[in-house]
């Protein structure tokens, strides 16, 4: 199951700035807040127990701020951007497009279940990349799947959930959306790892620096274009009144069972 909110594919260097500066904005923002005690990070067996589904979003001002900030951003550049790549596009490009930087970007789930010590997850997905890189040209197939090696989603925000952390306060990062205070810190660890891996694809096929940058650079842009149009959410689209607290809801909960089935 996809959650319908989560931009797992991202431009891998804004996704990285953007993260650090949404968690220092709340820190600088609620740090008065903050004084009383360390962060809370939800173990139902610690003492003062916290539902996060229900009760932990202490920073709910600063939170529906960024959420409408994201929908400005969304409505007014990002969903015009993507509209224009569909229509110079057609399907099977932005297929080919979409299977590429999945295959490119499962090194972040061979990581993932390295460090959660999933033997059958990492064999998985290596498998998929070994199969996708060749039988699929570079990525662009996906022949992996009816195969029997389907894409399994990991992230270091999961990764630290398996580990014991609970997901501390619900955060909206700006650009990227619904989180936590550990997926925050995952998203940005996986933003890193997706950058080193490009970086040195990117490295194997061009040896001169402005080339390598051209490409890094175009196809960073690209990546978010192609994720962004495989997403079906759009803000306030939902048809609740209570959109804020449905989108948080899901997020939550869905999170919470990805990290209870391991």
């Amino acid at each position: 199951m996809r959650n319908p909110f989560r931009t797992r594919g991202r431009s891998r260097a804004a996704l990285a700035i953007m993260v650090m500066i949404g968690l220092w904005l709340v820190c600088s923002a609620h740090a008065e807040e903050t004084k009383a005690g360390p962060l809370k990070f939800t173990d139902p067996n610690a003492p003062g127990y916290e539902d996060p589904i229900e009760n932990y979003d202490p920073w709910e001002g600063f939170n529906r701020s960024v959420y409408k900030f994201n929908y400005g951003f969304d409505k007014y550049v990002f969903l015009p951007a993507v509209k224009t790549y569909r229509f110079l596009l057609p399907e099977v490009v932005r297929n080919g497009i979409s299977n590429f930087f999945d295959n490119l970007y499962e090194i972040e789930n061979v990581f993932n279940n390295l460090l959660q010590g999933n033997a059958e997850g990492t064999v998985n997905s290596t498998a998929r990349i070994v199969f996708n890189t060749t039988l699929g040209i570079a990525g662009l197939l996906d022949p992996a799947t009816p195969m029997g090696f389907t894409k399994r989603e990991e992230d270091f925000g999961q990764t630290l959930g398996v580990w014991g952390m609970g997901p501390g306060p619900y955060l909206v990062l700006p650009l990227l959306g619904p989180s936590s205070v550990r997926d925050g810190i995952g998203t940005g660890v996986d933003a890193v790892v997706g950058t080193v891996w490009a970086s040195f694809v990117v490295n194997e096929i061009y040896s001169n620096s402005g080339d390598r940058d051209k490409l890094y650079w175009g196809w960073t842009g690209l990546y978010a274009l192609s994720t962004r149009a495989g997403i079906p959410f759009r803000y306030y689209e939902t048809g609740s009144p209570f959109e804020y607290e449905l989108v948080r809801y899901i997020y939550l909960k869905y999170r919470q069972i990805q990290i209870e089935e391991k």
